[in-house]
């Protein structure tokens, strides 16, 4: 499984987690990203309000097909709820402190594994006495715990949407170009700004 956005060095104060992050099983997919994103779109509306997929998918920036499967994992799991019909689209089930993200990534993910040995469903021969693999199980049961104290409130209370990021930077971008043209016509007001008789110009 895998973990896009989240910042590895605010994990653990220990640096424990951080040293393992890179780790091939513990990479979270793009599809627990955007999981996390539309849920937080989700959760920054009323409980029961139903949100059609294309609005959380332009606030957050997201591919509109993509989440539309992922929301579908997170109904399964009792995370969200779907609505049919012409006014259709999902809500959350729970209010947001009730969901973690450990809840909505394994959801998603299936259960975290930090490396191969740790995975229920592959299994190591040498996970019995293994030191390597002891230290991995500590530093699992701490990413879980982790991520099983951090609330979809929490992550929500912390983050700014995609799409407003987006067109903020899209304004940003106008107006500086927008700076060379008002220049030049400065420029070119000039002369009748220094006392110059437009009638000789």
């Amino acid at each position: 499984m895998g973990i896009g956005c989240f910042n590895e060095s605010g994990l653990d104060q220990s640096g424990l987690i951080s040293a393992w992050l890179t780790i091939d099983l513990m990479q979270i997919t793009r599809a627990a990203e955007y999981g996390v994103l539309g849920l937080t779109a989700l959760a920054r509306r009323p409980l029961g309000e139903v949100v059609m997929i294309e609005t959380l998918c332009t606030e957050e920036d997201i591919p509109n097909s993509f989440l539309g499967k992922i929301l579908q994992s997170l109904a399964k799991a009792g995370i969200v709820k779907s609505a049919r019909g012409s006014g259709g689209g999902f809500s959350l089930a729970r209010t947001p402190a009730e969901i973690s993200a450990l809840e909505i990534i394994e959801a998603i993910e299936g259960p975290i594994a930090l490396q191969r040995c740790l995975d229920e469903d592959i299994g190591c021969e040498h996970s019995g006495g293994c030191a390597l693999c002891a230290l991995l199980a500590v530093a699992q049961e701490r990413v879980r715990e982790v991520f099983g104290r951090t609330s979809l409130a929490d992550l929500t209370g912390r983050h700014i949407p995609n799409g407003l990021v987006r067109q903020a930077r899209s304004r940003t971008h106008e107006s500086q170009a927008t700076i060379p043209l008002a220049e030049s016509r400065a420029t070119a007001r000039a002369p009748l700004a220094s006392g110059v008789d437009a009638g000789t110009l």
